[in-house]
C-alpha cells in the first residue's frame, strides 16, 4: 500500500511514451466526494461523479468498499443510468441517499450498505436542499427554501395577480448573493418521523421564530447542521436576516428540540462573530465548535470551542494554537477530535486533545479534503498538486495506507510535472513560501505561468484543482511560478491580517521578490517569457500590476478581478469583506482607504496585452468591473481580448466552459511567450 507521502507515486512511473496532462483529460475524470463510514469501521460508502460531457454535467453514482478485507476493490451500491444518487449517509446498516430517479424535486433513498432495491423515503413537494437522518433513524432532518415562518415543508401556493409586471421589489439587502437574486425564501429546517419504511408527511418546522439561512448560504452544508446522540435535540448555525445581513459575519449556533416544541435557543449569542460546524460529542454531554473573535471579517482565525452541555461552560481549546481550523469530527471515544487546518502549503488532519488542547499532527504532504471516522482512526480522502482525490486510511501519525486509485486507468502514460518548493525573505522582512511546478520532460528553458490565487485569504497549497490547475499549464509546457504573499493562510493570523488596508503593499513587494527568488533558484524558467494570471483578488492584483509593474510581463490574463474599488464597494452583495479589507468602514466614511490601491486610477500606465474574463452571474465581483477594465484596455489601445460566461458564477464549473477557458488562456499566453 502506499503511504500518503507517496501520493504521487502511482502516477510518476510512466511508460516512455507518455504524454502532458490537458484541460480535456481533467474533465473527464472521476470524482470522489466525502466519504462515510458504517460506526462498526465495516463499510466506506461515497458519491462519485462521472462525466457526461454531452449533457455538460456530472452524474453521480454510489460506491462501497469493504474496510474488511485487505484489497478490496471498490464496487457500486447503486447506479442506475441517467439517475444521480448522491450525499450518502449510513446509520445502522443502512445508507440513506438523495436520489432525482423519476423527476421531479428529488427525494431522499434508502438501501441496505451490504446491497438490494433501493426505495424512496420522501414524498414531499416543493424540493429541498440536504438532509441528515437522527443516530438512531427515529427522524430526519430536511432543509429546504421555504417562505419564512413556514410551519412544514408543504410548498406555498404561488399568487399572482392577474395582469402583474415581472418586476421584483426589495427592501433591504441582500437583493442578490453569490450567483442568485433573492426571492424571498429562506434556508430552514423541518423534522420528519422515520419508520424502517418511510419519512411520513410534510415535516415540521424546528426554526421558531428565526428568519435567516440554515445552512448558511451560499456555501454553508451538512456541516452546519447536528443531531445529539440521543436524537431529541439538532444543532445548527444560522446568520439572523435583518437590515445588517449584508455586513454581518454572526454567524450562531442554536439549539432546537427535534419535535418542533419550543423556541430553538442560541448558545453563542455573547460572540458577535462566527460561530459555525456544531459537532456533539459521542456521549452526548459536549458540543464542539468553532469561533471567530473579530466580527465583520470572514477569514479570522477559526478556534476550537467545546461547551459543556449541562453547565454551559465554554473553553477554547486550540487557543494556543496559530492555526485555522476548518473541519472537525469527534474520535469516538470523545477524548480527542480530528481537525483539519492549512499548514505552509499543505492542509493536512491533526488530532486534538479535547481536555488539554495539545495537536498531533496525522498527515504530511498533501490536502485533507475530508474526513470519516472509524473505531480506530480515519478515513481522509486526500490529493496534491499532481494527483486527485483517493482514499487513504489514517491509523497513526505519519502513516497512511492508500484504499483506492480511481483514476489510475484514465491517467496512464501521463507524464505529470514535477514541484519544487523555495522561500524567500519578503516584505516587512518575513519568510514567504512558493511553489514551480515543472513540466515534465521538457530540455532547455520554459516560459513561465506567474500565478496569484485568490481570496485574498488562501493559498496555493499543495491540493488538486478542477478550475485553476497548476498541472495543466505545465502539462501545456509552461512553468507555474506561485507564492504564498502576505494574507495567505497556514503561516498563523497575523501573516493572515496584513493584507488588511494593504492590498497593493507587501503582497506586491512579496510578488516581485518571489518571481526573482523563483528565478534565481531555476535557471530553467525564461525570465523574458513570463506570463502573469489570477482571479478573483489574483484578478485585481493583474489589474494592479497593470499599473504598478507595466514593464514586467509579456501578457496577463485576469479574471473576474477588482477594478474600481469605488465601484466595487457598493456593487459587491458581502459587503462585510469589502469594508474589513479596507479599514471597517464604508467607501463614503473613508473613501482614501479604497482609493489607494484603487487599479482605476493607474490605467494611464496600463500597457501590457491582457485577456479579461468575467461571468454574467458573478455577483461577488459583478462582471460590469470586467467590462470596464476591457474599455479601458481597448481605449488605450492595449492589445485585449474579453470572455463573457453567460451562464457561470465568480467560478467556471461546466465541463465545455472549462475547456474554453483553457483554450483562451493557453492560446493568449502562447500568443504572447512563444519563442519569437
Amino acid at each position: 500500500m502506499k503511504h500518503l507521502f507517496l501520493i504521487g507515486a502511482a502516477l510518476a512511473a510512466s511508460p516512455a511514451a507518455a504524454r502532458q496532462l490537458t484541460i480535456d483529460d481533467v474533465t473527464m475524470l472521476s470524482r470522489i466526494g466525502a466519504p462515510v463510514a458504517s460506526r462498526d469501521g465495516h463499510w466506506l460508502v461515497w458519491a462519485q461523479r462521472e462525466t457526461d460531457l454531452a449533457q455538460d454535467r456530472g452524474r453521480y453514482d454510489l460506491w462501497r468498499l469493504d474496510l474488511t478485507r485487505r484489497g478490496a476493490a471498490p464496487e457500486k451500491l447503486v447506479a442506475e443510468p441517467d439517475v444521480d444518487e448522491n450525499d450518502p449517509q449510513i446509520v445502522g446498516d443502512t445508507v440513506y441517499f438523495t436520489s432525482n430517479k423519476g423527476g421531479g424535486d428529488g427525494a431522499v433513498w434508502a438501501v441496505p450498505v451490504t446491497g438490494g432495491a433501493p426505495r424512496a423515503i420522501t414524498a414531499f413537494g416543493g424540493g429541498f436542499n440536504g438532509f441528515r437522518v437522527s443516530p438512531d433513524a427515529s427522524r430526519l432532518v430536511i432543509w429546504a427554501n421555504r417562505r419564512p415562518g413556514a410551519p412544514s415543508l408543504a410548498p406555498a401556493v404561488a399568487k399572482k395577480a392577474a395582469g402583474a409586471g415581472s418586476g421584483r421589489t426589495y427592501d433591504q439587502l441582500f437583493v442578490r448573493h453569490w450567483d442568485t437574486w433573492a426571492d424571498g425564501t429562506r434556508s430552514q429546517l423541518f423534522v420528519l418521523p422515520l419508520t424502517a419504511q418511510s419519512a411520513i408527511g410534510d415535516g415540521v418546522a424546528i426554526g421558531g421564530t428565526l428568519v435567516g439561512d440554515t445552512p448558511s448560504k451560499p456555501f454553508g452544508g451538512a456541516e452546519e447542521v447536528a443531531w445529539s446522540p440521543d436524537s431529541r435535540t439538532v444543532y445548527f448555525a444560522l446568520r439572523e436576516a435583518g437590515r445588517i445581513e449584508a455586513t454581518s459575519t454572526n454567524l450562531d449556533i442554536f439549539a432546537a428540540s427535534a419535535d418542533g416544541s419550543g423556541a430553538p435557543v442560541n448558545l453563542t449569542e455573547a460572540n458577535d462573530a462566527t460561530d459555525t460546524l456544531p459537532a456533539v460529542s459521542p456521549d452526548g454531554s459536549r458540543l464542539a465548535y468553532v469561533a471567530m473573535k473579530r466580527p465583520g471579517y470572514e477569514a479570522d482565525r477559526q478556534v476550537l470551542m467545546i461547551r459543556d452541555l449541562a453547565t454551559g461552560q465554554v473553553r477554547a481549546v486550540t487557543e494556543g494554537w496559530d492555526r485555522s481550523i476548518a473541519s472537525i469530527a469527534w474520535a469516538p471515544d470523545g477524548r480527542s477530535l480530528y481537525v483539519t487546518a492549512d499548514d505552509v502549503q499543505e492542509t493536512p488532519l491533526f488530532r486534538v486533545d479535547a481536555a488539554g488542547g495539545r495537536v498531533t499532527r496525522l498527515t504530511g504532504e498533501g490536502h485533507v479534503s475530508a474526513v470519516a471516522i472509524l473505531p480506530k482512526g480515519a478515513i481522509i480522502a486526500l490529493n496534491s498538486l499532481t494527483a486527485p482525490d483517493d482514499y487513504y486510511r489514517v491509523t497513526r501519525p505519519g502513516r497512511a495506507d492508500r484504499l483506492t486509485n480511481v483514476n489510475a486507468a484514465k491517467l496512464a502514460g501521463i507524464d505529470m510535472p514535477t514541484v519544487s518548493r523555495f522561500s524567500f525573505t519578503g516584505a516587512n522582512n518575513d519568510i514567504v513560501h512558493g511553489y514551480v511546478v515543472r513540466p515534465a520532460g521538457r530540455s532547455g528553458k520554459v516560459p513561465i505561468a506567474y500565478m496569484v490565487h485568490g481570496g485574498p485569504q488562501g493559498s496555493s497549497n499543495n491540493s488538486w484543482s478542477y478550475r485553476w490547475n497548476p498541472a495543466v499549464f505545465a502539462g501545456a509546457g509552461h512553468g507555474l511560478v506561485a507564492v504564498d504573499f502576505h494574507g495567505s493562510t497556514g503561516y498563523g493570523q497575523g501573516f493572515t491580517d496584513a493584507i488588511r488596508n494593504n492590498w497593493g503593499g507587501w503582497p506586491l513587494e512579496d510578488l516581485q521578490k518571489g518571481l526573482a527568488a523563483a528565478i534565481a533558484k531555476h535557471d530553467w524558467l525564461d525570465a523574458d517569457r513570463a506570463c502573469a494570471l489570477g482571479a478573483s483578488y489574483g484578478g485585481y492584483m493583474m489589474n494592479w500590476i497593470e499599473g504598478m509593474w507595466p514593464d514586467r510581463f509579456k501578457c496577463i490574463v485576469q479574471h473576474d478581478g477588482v477594478f474600481d474599488a469605488r465601484a466595487m464597494a457598493y456593487e459587491t452583495e458581502e459587503l462585510w469583506f469589502d469594508e474589513w479589507e479596507h479599514g471597517g468602514k464604508t467607501y463614503y466614511q473613508d473613501p482614501q482607504a479604497f482609493e489607494k490601491w484603487n487599479p482605476v486610477n493607474l490605467v494611464d500606465r496600463w500597457k501590457t496585452p491582457m485577456l479579461v474574463i468575467t461571468s454574467e452571474k458573478d455577483f461577488r465581483i459583478p462582471y460590469t468591473q470586467g467590462l470596464a477594465a476591457f474599455t479601458a484596455l481597448q481605449r488605450r489601445d492595449v492589445a485585449s481580448r474579453l470572455l463573457v460566461f453567460p451562464n457561470e458564477n465568480h467560478w467556471v464549473m461546466k465541463l465545455k466552459n472549462s475547456r474554453q477557458w483553457y483554450g483562451e488562456v493557453l492560446g493568449w499566453m502562447d500568443q504572447w511567450t512563444r519563442q519569437p
